[in-house]
C-alpha cells in the first residue's frame, strides 16, 4: 500500500511538472520556477528536496523579482493539494521564506493560498483529523505572522518618512508602541504552541518531527524578541513610565507568567516525541513576585517610597545661598533628598541571562541562518552607568 501511494505520488508530482512546462507564461508565471516548487513540495513525506528548497531561498536573495513568481507558483501548488505531506512542505518552504528577511517578504502582507479549513482528501477521517489539525494550526500561525510583520513594517516605514531617518532600525517607538507590540508577541506564541501532533502515529513520522523543528526555531526567535522588547519597557517604566503604561505591563507580566509554564510543557512535549531542536531548549524561568509588586506599586503611586526605603545611604546635596564665590557659584543648603541616576535602577539584576540556542537543525534553513538568542529570564538587564568627566574645580 505505501509503494502504492509513493508511486502515485510520484506520477502526480511529474505530471505536474510536464504541465508547467507546457503553461503558457503570463506575467508572474515562470515554469522554472513552477518546477523547483513542485519538487520542493512533492508528495513522498520521507523525504525532503533540501537542493530545491535552497535554490527557492537563493533566487530571493539573488532579487526581490523573483518573489511574486514564487508566490505565485507556491499558492497554484497549494490551493491544489488535498495532501497534506504537500502541504505541510509548502508551509515549511512559506516558513523558511520568512526567514530570509528581505523587506519585500516583510511587507507581503496575508499569505496567498488559505488552509484555514484544510482537509485531506485520501485518508480516512479517523487519521485524516490530526494531520489537518496541525496543518490549520501552522497555516493560521504563518498568515498571523505575516500580517504582523507586514503591519509593522509599514508602521515604522511611515514613522521613518516622517521622520527622515534612514534606517527603519533607527526609529525610536513610544512606550505605549512598545507595549502593544509585546501583546502582539504574546499571540504569536500562543498560536505556536497549538501546533503539535495530536495523534500517536504523527509523533513518529519524519516528517512532523522536522515540521516541528521549524516551529521550535521560531518560538526560540519570537520569544527572544519578546524577551529584549519586555526588558526595555520595564527600564522605560521605572524610569519615566506612568501608571497607564505600568497597568499594561503589568498584564503583559502576568500573561508572561502563565506563558512561561506553557512554553515549559511544551518544550517537554517536544523532547518526549523526539523533536531535536527541543533538546536544546533553555529552562522558561518564572516571572518574579518582586517585579509584579514594584509595578503594582507604581500604579498605586507608592513606588518612590520604596526606593527611598531600599536606599538608606543616598547623598545630600547641600547648598548654602549664604556664601557665594566670586565665580557665582553658590550652595543651597536643603532637606530634600537628591536621587541620582544609578540610585534609581539599584536593584540586582544579575540573574537576567541570555542563552545562545546552538541547535539549528532546520531543514529549510541553511548554514549562515544565525538563532537568535534566547532570554531565559524576564529581568531587565543592568542600566549602563555613564562616565562623564568631573570638571576640576580646584585651581592653584
Amino acid at each position: 500500500m505505501r509503494l502504492w501511494q509513493k508511486a502515485s505520488g510520484a506520477i502526480k508530482d511529474r505530471k505536474s511538472i510536464w504541465t508547467a512546462k507546457l503553461m503558457h507564461n503570463g506575467p508572474y508565471q515562470n515554469p522554472i520556477f513552477e518546477a523547483v516548487v513542485i519538487k520542493a513540495t512533492s508528495h513522498d513525506e520521507h523525504c525532503i528536496d533540501c537542493k530545491n528548497v535552497q535554490r527557492v531561498f537563493q533566487w530571493l536573495r539573488t532579487s526581490p523579482l523573483h518573489l511574486k513568481p514564487l508566490l505565485f507558483a507556491l499558492s497554484f501548488r497549494m490551493d491544489k493539494t488535498k495532501n497534506w505531506v504537500v502541504a505541510i512542505k509548502g508551509l515549511m518552504l512559506m516558513h523558511g521564506v520568512f526567514c530570509t528577511n528581505i523587506p519585500a517578504v516583510q511587507k507581503m502582507g496575508r499569505l496567498p493560498f488559505d488552509f484555514s479549513n484544510f482537509s485531506d482528501g485520501y485518508l480516512h477521517p479517523s487519521k485524516a483529523w490530526g494531520y489537518n489539525s496541525f496543518v490549520r494550526a501552522y497555516f493560521a500561525y504563518l498568515d498571523q505572522r505575516s500580517g504582523f510583520v507586514s503591519s509593522e513594517f509599514k508602521r515604522l516605514s511611515m514613522k521613518k518618512n516622517h521622520k527622515n531617518k534612514k534606517d527603519v532600525s533607527e526609529v525610536d517607538e513610544t512606550l505605549m508602541e512598545e507595549l502593544n507590540k509585546l501583546h502582539k508577541f504574546q499571540a504569536l506564541i500562543d498560536s505556536l504552541v497549538h501546533i503539535k501532533p495530536r495523534n500517536e502515529s504523527m509523533k513518529e513520522n519524519g516528517l512532523i518531527l522536522e515540521a516541528m523543528d521549524c516551529v521550535i526555531v521560531e518560538i526560540f526567535d519570537v520569544y527572544s524578541k519578546f524577551c529584549k522588547i519586555m526588558a526595555n519597557v520595564l527600564m522605560r517604566i521605572y524610569d519615566v513610565g506612568g501608571r497607564d503604561e505600568a497597568a499594561m505591563a503589568l498584564k503583559v507580566l502576568q500573561k508572561a507568567s502563565s506563558q512561561g509554564e506553557d512554553l515549559s510543557s511544551y518544550f517537554q512535549f517536544c523532547k518526549v516525541i523526539g523533536v531535536l531542536n527541543a533538546s536544546q531548549c533553555p529552562r522558561i524561568e518564572r516571572i518574579s513576585d518582586e517585579d509584579i509588586q514594584d509595578l503594582e506599586r507604581i500604579i498605586s503611586g507608592d513606588m518612590e517610597n520604596k526606593v527611598f526605603e531600599e536606599n538608606s545611604n543616598m547623598a545630600i546635596v547641600v547648598r548654602d545661598i549664604s556664601m557665594e564665590m566670586e565665580k557665582g557659584l553658590k550652595t543651597v543648603i536643603t532637606e530634600q533628598w537628591e536621587v541620582f541616576d544609578d540610585v534609581v535602577c539599584a536593584k540586582d539584576y544579575s540573574s537576567w541571562e541570555i542563552v545562545a540556542a546552538t541547535a539549528n537543525n532546520n531543514p529549510f534553513l541553511d548554514s549562515s541562518f544565525d538563532l537568535s538568542l534566547v532570554c531565559q529570564h524576564h529581568l531587565p538587564p543592568p542600566r549602563v552607568a555613564y562616565n562623564q568627566v568631573l570638571p576640576d574645580l580646584i585651581s592653584f
